[in-house]
């Protein structure tokens, strides 16, 4: 009996850390080949996406740091705010890294805050910096 019980606690351990395991997100109708290929928001194809991550900004919350990698890519910029929250950005539009900047006025981006345990808290579509 005490042989099946370890076996019973490990198999359950087994499945928690494999169902715990991060995978891409699902963004519905978000073109996410388009929005991997305007790194920095460059070739203007993320803004074109506006209106479906407006609507689906929500459905990110709770989510962790790795999902969010391995579903928009690498993040254009991260911002450590403090030891317990960070912020993801993704640019809409070209940023200081794009020949085509506008430095008359600041890009619009998706700022996805994290907390302490690297989980979003809070999605904003903004030219402000937070």
């Amino acid at each position: 009996m005490h042989r099946s019980s370890v076996y019973l606690i490990y198999s359950l351990f087994l499945m928690i850390l494999f169902s715990a395991c991060s995978g891409k997100l699902d963004v519905e109708t978000l073109n996410l080949q388009n929005w991997k290929n305007d790194r920095y928001g460059c070739n203007g194809l993320r803004i074109q996406e506006l209106e479906e991550i407006q609507r689906i900004k929500n459905d990110f919350l709770g989510v962790n740091n790795q999902n969010l990698i391995k579903t928009f890519g690498r993040p254009d910029r991260v911002m450590l705010v403090d030891k317990s929250q960070s912020y993801f950005f993704y640019f809409l539009e070209p940023s200081e890294n794009c020949d085509n900047y506008d430095s008359e006025i600041a890009p619009l981006k998706v700022m996805f805050r994290l907390n302490a345990i690297n989980k979003v808290s809070e999605v904003t579509i903004s030219r402000l910096d937070p």
